[in-house]
């Protein structure tokens, strides 16, 4: 019975707690608001009249509102006004959805179905669109390509299942899209790789990284293949030269010396319970080697329209440096601390294998020339 007494007294405060929400927001004339908590009361009590007379007032009052302001839109001269009175119509087809999901709800509100506006005034935003995308086409360069194909895609938003108008869509994309096509590598230096899967690798990266982050949509980059397999008329060709690569050799560069020390160097015994210790200078000399070993590579681009005219040129490069530490003694040991003993002890270290030197070199190319690159064509396409 407790349960029972507990589940009627949450219902009824839900029930006045609902009603005094859809007043309270009639009041303050949130009209909208108060037609939607109104429909769900009237749907949970279908009898309740005042709840019925305040969602019926507060639908009356919005309807006015909103023809209101499709009259003014309907006076002005602006490109915009169809949008605009669409999106009114959109508000008011969605209160005459809100009430008539709800039969018992849909009996009692009398509430306009607004589609038919909602049709014809999304057919003539669409023609305001489509017509600014033809006189953009109009003019034949890419840059005006591009905004006929941002018109042509709001204009599918009125219109998407116009087969035609996308066609025309994808035609405008095409016609202001850029195609770039990335020749195969060129390398000029003296070295040469034992690996060429590497120049490989570093193309493919190199595409890869343009093709999936680039902040220009009207931009794509194909490699001579993929050209020549998809038959891609280029608007552009650019060429990579890796025109030196330097992989240096160690060079060392030697410190010397001298430490000494007190030590004891004799000891006489006595007796168990006298020993003299006899203390001299003992002498070692330090030579530190510090080795390094740097080298260099550069990559050329020369970027070039389909007249073989140059648009853009720049170089790029990249550098690795290895350097390891350690030292030798002649001497006396005894005359070395703690730490020069670590030096001295410490396994020297192998240079790197040419094939990580250059993996290094064609990274470091490779982040700065697609870092250039997407500001190149963010500016310039």
């Amino acid at each position: 019975m407790t349960k029972l007494y507990t589940l009627v007294l949450a219902s009824l405060l839900l029930l006045v707690y609902s009603c005094k929400t859809a007043s309270k927001a009639y009041q303050k004339g949130d009209y909208t608001d108060a037609i939607e908590l109104g429909v769900k009361k009237l749907q949970k009590n279908p009898g309740d009249v005042e709840t019925r007379d305040l969602v019926q007032r507060s639908y009356n009052l919005t309807v006015e509102d909103h023809e209101d302001q499709v009259r003014i839109l309907s006076n002005s001269k602006t490109d915009s006004r169809f949008e605009q009175i669409y999106l009114q119509y959109v508000s008011l087809q969605h209160l005459y959805k809100t009430i008539r999901q709800y039969p018992a709800v849909a009996q009692q509100i009398r509430a306009t179905d607004y589609s038919s506006y909602l049709a014809t005034y999304s057919e003539k935003a669409a023609e305001v669109h489509i017509d600014r995308a033809d006189k953009w086409m109009s003019e034949r360069t890419k840059p005006a390509y591009r905004e006929a194909y941002k018109e042509l895609n709001t204009a599918l938003r009125y219109r998407p299942d116009d087969f035609e108008l996308k066609k025309k869509r994808d035609d405008a994309y095409e016609r202001a899209l850029t195609r770039v096509v990335i020749t195969d590598m060129q390398q000029y230096s003296d070295y040469r790789y034992s690996a060429s899967s590497q120049l490989k690798n570093f193309q493919r990266d190199v595409i890869r990284t343009l093709s999936y982050n680039m902040n220009n949509d009207y931009v794509k980059f194909f490699t001579e293949w993929e050209a020549r397999n998809k038959d891609v008329e280029p608007d552009q060709v650019m060429e990579l030269n890796l025109n030196r690569i330097n992989l240096g050799q160690p060079y060392d560069q030697k410190s010397t010396r001298e430490v000494s020390k007190e030590v004891v160097i004799k000891e006489i015994v006595y007796k168990p319970d006298s020993v003299v210790k006899q203390y001299g200078t003992v002498r070692a000399k330090i030579t530190t080697v510090k080795r390094t070993l740097i080298s260099q590579g550069d990559l050329f681009i020369s970027v070039r329209d389909t007249r073989g005219r140059a648009i853009w040129n720049d170089r790029f490069t990249g550098e690795h440096k290895w350097q390891t530490e350690f030292a030798t003694y002649t001497g006396d040991e005894r005359a070395l601390s703690e730490t020069d003993k670590t030096q001295v002890n410490k396994s020297q270290s192998n240079p790197p294998s040419e094939e990580s030197i250059l993996d290094e070199l064609l990274r470091q190319i490779q982040n700065d020339l697609s870092s250039r690159l997407r500001s190149y064509y963010t500016r310039h396409q």
